[in-house]
């Protein structure tokens, strides 16, 4: 148990700076920012067992002003610039994204409080929201084997998916034209948005020489059997329990993480949710975790939240299938510096994809 215990505190962000150096960047720029003689920043840290796409810090800020003395928690979210999981630069379209869907009411999301585009302070630009309180399933170790989601009882999981099910059905009760900042290159939104970003994905794996060409096999199959079913929808883009804050009560908090945004297609969401569920089942050896919806019973809450028809899912969940089997090519890279076809063609998310896919 303590070696798991060990495990559930690893930080896993794609780089570590020097905190006491941070704490003086950022007194520095609230002052400024604020209008203040004095900010106290303090109780840095970073998240546990998650966040390995951006480098984010939690903190405390306290400082007094004609409105009296403020102590808030807060959290920095810094741009990646070499450790980039996703290719396509959505930063500032992340913090826009966060703020349309907090004033809406609709989904739950902290509130962002300042956007910074001068990457002279931190070294790249960043962005400031609130710091909600509530626990999230970590990644490391799986949440299905070590920490709070795998000690709860069955009853307690079943709420804890229903609940983050239902926020996410949420999300396709956006409106698209407050969030038309989300269109593609040339102002491309549904299901051509979504193909173009990851066809783009695979054609860099291939112009860098990773080899993937059982991924260019499932690409084309996915081509050839896309359905005909394309409700219109906002994307969050990495739809998983991973991103969803939840309360002592299993109740939502906040869903994270909106770095992949797109106005591709409500279905793409659930797909992805779905192929992380059963992706969680085959590292399992196939065991089921009990209070874990099937993908029917997920699908059929969605639908009720929605009224969106779910025909065609499958291939929804394989093509998330193969964006993650995709984005696995580029962690490894990023992680181990190179990449060769065994260690690719062995990934988990590969093999979910190819039993999806038949390839």
């Amino acid at each position: 148990m303590s070696g798991s215990k060990r495990e559930s505190e690893m930080i896993v962000a794609p780089a570590q700076r020097d905190l006491g150096e941070l704490a003086r960047q950022l007194t520095a720029w609230l002052q400024a920012r604020l209008g203040v003689r004095e900010v106290r920043v303090r109780d840095l840290s970073y998240p546990r067992g998650a966040g390995q796409s951006h480098e984010t810090i939690l903190f405390s800020a306290a400082w007094d002003d004609a409105d009296g003395a403020h102590d808030r928690g807060l959290v920095v979210r810094i741009k990646p610039t070499a450790f980039t999981v996703f290719y396509d630069d959505l930063f500032e379209e992340q913090f826009r994204l966060m703020r349309v869907l907090h004033e809406s009411g609709r989904v739950r999301v902290a509130p962002t409080l300042w956007l910074e585009d001068d990457p002279e302070i931190l070294g790249a630009p960043f962005f400031v929201m609130e710091r909600l309180s509530g626990r999230v399933a970590v990644s490391h170790p799986p949440y299905t084997d070590v920490g709070w989601v795998a000690e709860a009882s069955p009853a307690e999981r079943e709420r804890l998916f229903r609940n983050s099910i239902r926020e996410l059905a949420a999300i396709s009760s956006i409106p698209l034209d407050s969030v038309g900042f989300l269109a593609g290159p040339g102002g491309v939104t549904g299901m051509e948005q979504e193909w173009d970003r990851w066809t783009r994905f695979l054609d860099r794996i291939d112009r860098h020489g990773r080899p993937a060409p059982v991924h260019r096999r499932v690409w084309e199959r996915l081509r050839d059997t896309m359905p005909g079913n394309r409700p219109a929808g906002l994307v969050w883009g990495d739809a998983r329990l991973g991103n969803v804050m939840v309360d002592d009560d299993f109740e939502v908090v906040a869903l994270m993480d909106w770095e992949q945004p797109s106005l591709g297609g409500a279905l793409h969401d659930l797909g992805w949710w779905l192929v992380n569920q059963r992706t969680k089942i085959f590292q399992r050896g196939g065991r089921p975790f009990e209070g874990m919806p099937d993908a029917e019973t997920t699908a059929a809450l969605w639908r009720e939240h929605t009224g969106i028809p779910t025909d065609g899912l499958e291939w929804y969940e394989a093509f998330a299938g193969f964006k993650t089997a995709c984005l696995a090519v580029n962690m490894i890279d990023l992680r181990a510096g190179a990449v060769d076809e065994r260690g690719v063609a062995q990934t988990d998310q590969l093999r979910v994809v190819r039993e999806l896919t038949g390839v």
